[in-house]
């Protein structure tokens, strides 16, 4: 994985009235270090559809909490060539923490919609956002590895969020 991104998986405990799982805690040193969130965002994604690219350069972390369905994340370095893709599901409750420095997006996938909850370190400021943006297919967007695979058989060509890493 790239520097400084952490995957927490969430325990849920199960009794007969449904679950209950801790989603965030300010003690979790492992996956927070010495971030601190300020604000807490839902996005609901239609299957199918790809919300990326994009980067935050002012420090900003996020952390995904996929709640249902099912997201492919993707996190890609410029400067290694390195993309971490990561399968996150309400069925499988993990926090990802993404280091805004990086290009970062999902992708809703399976036949539901998919559920988001995400955390920020910093606040969004509507008249000057942190959010630097790149088209969800662009051509440029070239890994030299995926999940430290320089073998995969993606890299070296424009990234392509439909095809299935199984092959």
């Amino acid at each position: 994985m790239l520097s400084g991104i952490v995957v927490k998986p969430l325990k849920r405990i199960y009794d007969e009235r449904g679950s209950f799982a801790e989603v965030f805690r300010k003690d979790w040193s492992d996956l927070l270090g010495n971030d601190v969130a300020a604000q807490a965002n839902l996005s609901v994604t239609y299957p199918g559809n790809i919300r990326a690219w994009h980067r935050h350069l002012r420090g900003q972390t996020d952390y995904f909490l996929a709640v249902k369905g099912t997201i492919k994340i993707c996190i890609f370095d410029d400067v290694t060539g390195e993309l971490d893709e990561i399968i996150s599901s309400g069925q499988n409750l993990q926090l990802v923490r993404v280091p805004g420095h990086f290009w970062h997006g999902f992708k809703a996938i399976g036949d539901e919609q998919a559920m988001l909850i995400y955390f920020t370190t910093n606040l969004y400021d509507p008249k000057d956002p942190d959010e630097e943006r790149r088209a969800w297919d662009d051509p440029s967007l070239v890994p030299q590895s995926v999940n430290g695979n320089a073998d995969d058989p993606r890299v070296g060509k424009s990234w392509d969020w439909d095809y299935p890493p199984h092959r």
